[in-house]
């Protein structure tokens, strides 16, 4: 793969100051907009074909592009079912070239992922592990509440428990992404560095073709 990705430029240079703030607002008054049909839809659809195949234990691949971080996860853990969700019907429709025969324990499906992870929580789905792979950094110093842990979304991706994972080439992402889970759990979680065996999405390969630095944090939700 050709290595031209730039890196990611901000004037941000350390945690958000008002990371904190904002999480502790998000954590007392609940995200209440309204769900739309079309996600209700999308969730219960993909939701029946996961207890179709056994409701084995769940992992969610979230914003998963052309899904093949869902079909490596589904590889990885052949006795779980993976569910990738993506707003992008285009997207998905994409599909990276798979060099193998195709999992048969996963599904992809078109939603909005706010919708999908306060769905999913209503319906009382705790997920095995849940994996939040190179989200879109909004590295803008005014762009913190459209990163994931500065979202309102944020105390629901906890509420799912299991065992999450996030990645970044931004060092800053993950620092702030690990301080609102210790914030929200009371547990410790470290921002470390990562350098994956093999890449499990096509921005891991190009970030790691580019020179990039990774950087990941991990935590078992209860």
């Amino acid at each position: 793969m050709r290595a031209n990705s730039y890196q990611i430029s901000s004037s941000q240079s350390d945690v958000h100051k008002d990371l904190n703030a904002l999480l502790a607002k998000h954590l007392t008054h609940p995200f209440q907009k309204p769900i739309t049909d079309y996600n209700r839809t999308a969730f219960e659809s993909s939701i029946a074909i996961w207890r179709a195949a056994g409701a084995k234990p769940l992992i969610l691949d979230a914003a998963c592009g052309v899904g093949l971080s869902t079909l490596h996860l589904a590889t990885q853990f052949p006795d779980h079912y993976v569910i990738g969700v993506d707003q992008s019907a285009d997207r998905i429709a994409r599909n990276t070239q798979w060099p193998q025969a195709m999992p048969q324990n996963f599904t992809w499906v078109r939603a909005d992922l706010v919708d999908y992870w306060r769905l999913l929580l209503q319906s009382g789905i705790q997920l095995e592990r849940h994996y939040i792979l190179y989200p879109n950094p909004w590295p803008k110093i005014g762009h913190l509440a459209r990163r994931w842990h500065g979202h309102a979304i944020f105390p629901t991706i906890v509420a799912l428990g299991g065992a999450l994972e996030c990645r970044s080439n931004w060092r800053i992402y993950i620092e702030e992404f690990s301080k609102a889970l210790m914030q929200v759990t009371r547990q410790e979680v470290s921002c470390l560095p990562y350098v994956p065996e093999q890449a499990m999405t096509p921005f891991e390969q190009k970030y790691q073709a580019s020179g990039h630095d990774l950087w990941c944090c991990q935590i078992q939700l209860a």
